[in-house]
């Protein structure tokens, strides 16, 4: 008995096949789409894939060379019509173990069958699917692949990391990836979001203090970086920490010591420091808002995760793998509708893997059918960023909002205004009337004031 998939956008033949194969013992899965193949194969993990050349979206060539890439000793047996046979020979000259035209007797599929099994050999258990680094990232997307190759080869360093992406991309994750895949992995992990700390809590929080050392402070309290002690400390978004705290954190890690509020006396620290940050460093160096010592202090080693617009190929495997994890086990597995795929592979998710998510989760609890229909995912994505402006409509507010600061520090004076917005009188008289700004009214406001 073998795991065999069958992907076809013909419910009839899906059927039939499914049906002939399951006589014969094999154990089948369907997919009405490459898109669905591509989500369901990490889970089900097939040993040979029967699939129809011309299909609609994906066709059968595209998700060949997908699944060849991810698995390359996978048997796959394409099925065509007379008028595409060109093309399935093509295939097999690429690496496809044989081709059908429709329509086919059974014996034929099932000899072709026994054939390439018998030649891929055992069960491709774990190859190619599920990377031994970093496992717990879902994708197939080549761009991410390679960085998870860069990872690994410095994951077993000391080397501080710096990882430099948008938000809800999957930065955590891939920090997590790299401690375990160290010889710091019997040890803490430690992760700190830094914008989500205050400034003045900041230092008590990463160093610890002493029972008395500020108000509040009832009792000693041991820091992050202690905490992670011979193991990973993770700081995230570490583009938003305040400026004057940089050189403290540089310090630390300079000297490998801490000191905690309150305390006279440094304790040595032995930690390993990952750092992410969706912001571009290096211009908040030039803005003066990040120090440039301590940004080549945690850039030892950069890496990049892309945003999901450029890994679209990931998104039906994202998919199918947050239908998994938050479908009960004694609950029905639902799956998108071919239109509602389509949907979710061109959206443009400002929000990256963690939208996805959210849109999953929301068109799951709303579906009252097995297949999950376009309709709701358009209302997941319209309400899980409906209250985002468009660009020229951000760009509108901010102007208007520049312009009414300018003219109430220069209490309407058009040519300070002007001179400080670094645009000429006539151009500046232009944004003002757009904006239906008076600057005499800030003048009287002034003087009634």
């Amino acid at each position: 008995m073998a795991r065999i998939m069958i992907v076809d956008d013909n419910e009839d033949i899906r059927t039939l096949l499914t049906k002939r194969l399951q006589a014969a013992g094999h154990e089948i899965e369907s997919a009405e789409s490459g898109e669905h193949a591509l989500a369901y194969a990490p889970t089900f993990q097939p040993q040979l894939v029967i699939t129809d050349l011309r299909m609609a979206n994906m066709d059968g060539m595209t998700l060949f060379e997908k699944l060849k890439f991810n698995q390359p000793t996978l048997p796959i047996i394409i099925i065509t019509a007379h008028g595409t046979i060109s093309h399935a020979v093509e295939a097999t000259k690429q690496g496809a173990f044989s081709y059908l035209t429709k329509p086919f007797d059974s014996a034929e599929l099932l000899a072709d069958i026994d054939s390439a099994l018998a030649t891929s050999g055992s069960p491709q258990q774990n190859e190619g699917n599920e990377l031994s680094f970093g496992h717990e990232i879902v994708t197939q997307n080549r761009a991410v692949l390679e960085t998870l190759k860069q990872t690994e080869l410095v994951a077993r360093s000391d080397a501080s990391i710096l990882i430099q992406s948008e938000s809800g991309t999957g930065k955590e994750l891939l920090a997590k990836a790299i401690h375990q895949a160290s010889d710091r992995k019997d040890f803490p992990f430690i992760a700190l979001n830094c914008g989500s700390v205050p400034a003045e809590l900041l230092e008590s929080e990463l160093f610890g203090h002493r029972k008395g050392a500020f108000t509040g402070a009832t009792h000693e309290h041991e820091g992050l970086i202690q905490a992670a002690e011979d193991g990973t400390l993770f700081l995230d978004e570490i583009g938003d920490m305040p400026l004057q705290f940089q050189v403290k954190l540089l310090r630390v890690l300079q000297e490998k010591e801490v000191r905690p509020v309150g305390s006279t006396q440094s304790r040595s620290v032995n930690v390993r420091v990952v750092s992410a940050t969706h912001r571009d460093l290096k211009q908040s160096i030039v803005d003066k808002q990040f120090r440039e010592d301590l940004y080549y202090r945690l850039n030892v080693v950069q890496l990049e995760l892309p945003p999901l617009r450029e890994r679209r190929d990931d998104i039906p495997l994202l998919a199918q793998h947050f239908i998994e994890q938050l479908t009960p086990k004694h609950r029905a597995r639902k799956h998108f509708s071919t239109d509602a795929m389509g949907i979710l592979a061109s959206a443009s998710w400002p929000g990256n893997i963690r939208q996805l998510r959210n849109v999953v989760e929301q068109t799951l609890v709303l579906s009252h059918t097995e297949i999950i229909p376009a309709s709701l995912v358009k209302r997941a994505l319209k309400e899980d960023f409906g209250d985002i402006r468009s660009f020229m409509e951000a760009r509108e507010y901010f102007e208007r909002e520049y312009l009414t600061e300018i003219l109430r520090i220069t209490s309407g004076n058009v040519t300070q205004a002007a001179h400080m917005a670094k645009r000429n009188r006539t151009e500046f008289y232009r944004l003002l009337r757009r904006h239906h700004l008076e600057p005499h009214l800030f003048r009287q406001r002034i003087s009634l004031g």
